[in-house]
């Protein structure tokens, strides 16, 4: 937990820095960890500390410093300069850039450099560390059972719905690739044409459908949108990828539902995660019953 941490001791052990580091405050924003502003030298740099059992959301740190260091090094995520141990506390350099609003995804610049910056990490090499997103609402489940949480009862036909995508998915195999899995708005921020890319925490390998489709429903894309996006990055749209966009947009709602269930264990904030839960219940179960739901898993299914 945050407050158990020494932030002091943290500090003095980071590499290069000297007694005179000065905390400037908490930033605000994230429901999992705290992050730290510190000055040094006139230089800027956000130390990450972990929340309470944040392994119980399938995170690796380990991961998160090799997923940033990754895409640190194709241009879209700030510098690390270390991760102070037993800790786990990641420590990059501050970004001081302008949070995206949702208006800014209507612009088709911003949509294609997204699509750029993903198809990227996509294609880099393997992750050690899976975050399948078939697997992780049941992971989930686990451990919020874990944790002493009672399972909510839409959790039934949630288990339900996964299994019947996935056996779409299986039908016609995505392959595995580095992702995000995160994309949320307050993970991006704009420094004049520049967009970065922030909180590789949840990062691992999964089908690259679910980062398009979780920044499509985390941002709220249009229809029109989310098929520029399909451009931008497959260089056409297909029945086949839209639907897996489409899929993928109730299965990262599967994936919130359950974070928040398990969150309600952790605790890390004065937070509804209860509500939380809730709201992203119903969306996934009521677009699981909306009509074209069983062509999407067809589509999906398809062998193209």
């Amino acid at each position: 937990m945050p407050g158990e941490i020494d932030v002091e001791d943290v500090l003095r052990r980071v590499p290069g820095w000297s007694d005179d580091s000065q905390i400037i405050g908490y930033i605000e924003g994230g429901m999992t960890n705290r992050n730290l502003r510190i000055e040094i030298n006139g230089e800027h740099f956000v130390v990450r500390l972990p929340g309470r059992n944040t392994q119980s959301l399938e995170i690796d740190r380990q991961i998160e410093r090799i997923a940033n260091e990754r895409a640190t090094a194709l241009g879209f995520a700030p510098e690390v300069v270390t991760l102070i141990e037993p800790e786990e506390c990641l420590v990059t350099r501050f970004i001081d850039g302008e949070a995206l609003l949702p208006t800014d995804f209507s612009d088709s610049k911003v949509i294609h450099q997204i699509a750029a910056m993903l198809r990227a990490f996509h294609n880099s090499p393997p992750l050690a560390h899976d975050f399948n997103a078939f697997d992780v609402p049941r992971l989930h489940c686990a451990a919020a059972v874990g944790l002493g949480v009672p399972i909510p009862d839409a959790y039934q036909r949630v288990s339900a719905i996964v299994d019947e995508i996935s056996k779409a998915f299986e039908a016609s195999p995505e392959a595995l690739k580095p992702c995000h899995n995160d994309l949320l708005i307050a993970n991006f921020l704009k420094e004049g044409p520049k967009i970065w890319l922030l909180d590789w925490e949840y990062a691992g390998m999964n089908v690259p459908s679910f980062d398009l489709a979780n920044l499509a429903v985390n941002v709220a894309l249009t229809p029109e949108a989310e098929v520029e996006l399909l451009e931008a990055y497959h260089g056409s749209v297909t029945h086949q990828n839209l639907a897996r966009m489409r899929l993928m947009k109730i299965m990262s709602d599967a994936r919130e539902s359950m974070w928040a269930v398990v969150q309600q264990g952790n605790r890390p904030h004065d937070f509804d995660y209860a509500g939380y839960a809730s709201k992203h219940f119903d969306r996934l179960i009521a677009n699981a019953g909306a009509r074209g739901y069983r062509s999407l898993l067809e589509a999906a299914a398809a062998t193209e």
